[in-house]
C-alpha cells in the first residue's frame, strides 16, 4: 500500500496535480515537531501491539475473538471485498467488450391484388456474428478511472484496518473496564462487610450500656447504603461484560469475568518521534482518498472532449439455417464513431468544478485527519504523566487512611472518639481505594489509546 511520503508536509501540490487549484491559505505547511510536546519522563515505551503491550493471556483471547467475529469488522471487510471488485470493473473497460449475436426470422403473406399473380410469399433470414465494441481512451478518462477505483481499494484497505485497530482498541478498553468493576465490586462488598463488624461493635456498645441509640442508627445507615452500592456497581459490571462479549461477537451476557490487572510495563523512552504516525492506517486512508478524488478531477477534465470508439462485427448470414456453416456467406462491418458535447448548459464545466472542490475536500479531510492525531497522542502522552502522579498519590493516601483507620477503631474501642469518627475514617479508606482502582483503570485505557493513537493497537 502507498503510504504518505511525510506527514511534516502537508502541501497540496504533493498530492494533486495541476487540473486543482487551491486558495493559497490552503496549500501552507503544517510546522510538527520533530517529537511529541507531551514527552518529558515519564512516557511509556512504545510496543508494536496491545499484544505485546499487555503480557495477558486472557485479554488476547477476547482480542482475537473480536478481530475474527465483530460484526463491524466483518462489514468493513466485506466493503474491502466490494472495492477490489469495483476495481476490476473499472479496469475492464480499457479492454474491447467481445459479445455473440445470433438471430433469425421468418415471415408469411398472401397476396390476392389485382395486377398481380395471387399467391403466398415467404421470408426467412438467419444470422450470426461476433460484435466487438472498443472505445479509444484517447484523453484518459478511463485510466484515471482505473486510477480512481484502485485508490479508493486502498483506501477501503487502511479502512479496515483502522476499523481493526479501533475495535481492538475498545475491546481491550471494555476488559479492563470489567477488571475495574469488578474490583470496585469486590471493595464494595468488603466495605460492606466492614461496616456491618462496625455496626456489631457499634451495637453491642449499646447492648452493654456503653453506647448510645444514635450510634447504632448511624452505623445501620452506613452498612444499608453499602447494599445500595454493591447493586449500583453490579449492574456496572454486568454492563460492562456485556460490552465486552459484543465487541466480541457474542450474545451479551454477564458471563464474562475478570479480575486483576495484567503487568504495566513502566520503561520509558527518551521521546516518542511525531513521524511515528505513518503508521496510522486513517492518515493513509485520507492520503488515498486525495488521490482519488485528483484522478476523478481528471475525468471529468477528459468529459470535456469528444469521446472515439471502434465497433466491428464478424459473422455470417443466409436465408437457410444450414448455410451459417459455409464460409461463403460471410459478412462483416468495421466503423468507427466519434462523440462530443456541443452545448450542454454548462453541465460538463460543473462536473469539472465540482470535481475540483471534492478534491479540496479530500485535502482538508487529510490535514483535519492528522491534526487529530496529533492531538490524540498528545492528549494520551499528556494523560500518561498526570495519572502517574495520581496514582502514586492516591497509593500514599490509602496507606495514610489505613493506618488512621486503625488507630481511630482502637480508639472507639476504648471510648476515647466519637462514633462518627470512627464512620468517617473508614468512609476515607474505601473511597480512597476506589479512586485508586478508577486510576488505575484510567491508566490502562489510556495507554489502549496512545497505542491507537500511534497505531500500534493491533
Amino acid at each position: 500500500m502507498i503510504q504518505p511520503k511525510s506527514l511534516l508536509i502537508l502541501t497540496l501540490l504533493s498530492f494533486l496535480g495541476g487540473c486543482v487549484s487551491l486558495p493559497t491559505n490552503q496549500a501552507s505547511t503544517l510546522a510538527v515537531p520533530a517529537r511529541f510536546d507531551a514527552t518529558p519522563p515519564p512516557v511509556p515505551k512504545i510496543a508494536t501491539s496491545l499484544r505485546t503491550l499487555f503480557s495477558d493471556s486472557s485479554l488476547n483471547t477476547y482480542l482475537s475473538r473480536a478481530a475474527k467475529s465483530n460484526p463491524d469488522l466483518r462489514a468493513s471487510a466485506f466493503r474491502l471485498e466490494e472495492s477490489g471488485f469495483n476495481t476490476r470493473t473499472s479496469r475492464a473497460a480499457l479492454l474491447p467488450t467481445i459479445s455473440a449475436n445470433g438471430n433469425g426470422f421468418r415471415s408469411q403473406s398472401n397476396s390476392s391484388g389485382q395486377g398481380f399473380e395471387a399467391g403466398t410469399f415467404d421470408a426467412q433470414r438467419f444470422s450470426a456474428s461476433l460484435d466487438v465494441q472498443w472505445e479509444l481512451d484517447l484523453w484518459g478518462r478511463i485510466r484515471a478511472g482505473v486510477t480512481a477505483a484502485s485508490n479508493d481499494q486502498r483506501a477501503a484497505e487502511a479502512d479496515y484496518k483502522s476499523a481493526l485497530q479501533s475495535i481492538s482498541a475498545q475491546t481491550a478498553q471494555a476488559y479492563f473496564q470489567l477488571i475495574g468493576a469488578t474490583q470496585r465490586v469486590n471493595l464494595a462488598e468488603r466495605r460492606q462487610a466492614s461496616l456491618q463488624s462496625t455496626f456489631n461493635l457499634v451495637d453491642r456498645r449499646f447492648q452493654r450500656g456503653s453506647g448510645s441509640l444514635g450510634d447504632v442508627s448511624l452505623a445501620e445507615t452506613d452498612v444499608e447504603t453499602a447494599k445500595a452500592r454493591i447493586a449500583e456497581l453490579t449492574d456496572l459490571r454486568d454492563k460492562a461484560s456485556r460490552l465486552l462479549a459484543a465487541l466480541t461477537g457474542s450474545y451479551p451476557d454477564r458471563s464474562n469475568q475478570v479480575y486483576f490487572w495484567p503487568s504495566l510495563d513502566r520503561r520509558v523512552a527518551a521521546g516518542i518521534p511525531s513521524s511515528l504516525l505513518r503508521d496510522r492506517p486513517d492518515i493513509d486512508a485520507a492520503y488515498q482518498r486525495i488521490r482519488a478524488a485528483d484522478a476523478r478531477v481528471k475525468i471529468a477534465h477528459a468529459s470535456l472532449f469528444p469521446t472515439f470508439s471502434l465497433t466491428g462485427s464478424y459473422g455470417r448470414q443466409s436465408s437457410e439455417l444450414s448455410d451459417l456453416t459455409n464460409a461463403d456467406f460471410n459478412v462483416w462491418s468495421l466503423a468507427g464513431n466519434i462523440a462530443g458535447p456541443i452545448f450542454n448548459g454548462g453541465a460538463g464545466r460543473a462536473a469539472l468544478g465540482a470535481a475540483n472542490a471534492r478534491a479540496k475536500i479530500a485535502f482538508a479531510q487529510y490535514r483535519a485527519s492528522v491534526l487529530i492525531a496529533l492531538r490524540e497522542v498528545e492528549d494520551s502522552l499528556g494523560s500518561e504523566s498526570l495519572l502517574a502522579t495520581r496514582e502514586s498519590a492516591l497509593v500514599n493516601a490509602l496507606a495514610a487512611a489505613k493506618n488512621a483507620e486503625s488507630r481511630i477503631l482502637r480508639s472507639y474501642e476504648s471510648g476515647l472518639v466519637e462514633i462518627l469518627s470512627l464512620l468517617e475514617t473508614q468512609r476515607r479508606a474505601f473511597d480512597t481505594e476506589e479512586a485508586l482502582i478508577s486510576v488505575r483503570e484510567l491508566r490502562y485505557q489510556n495507554r489502549v489509546a496512545l497505542a491507537l493513537a500511534l497505531g500500534k493497537a493491533y
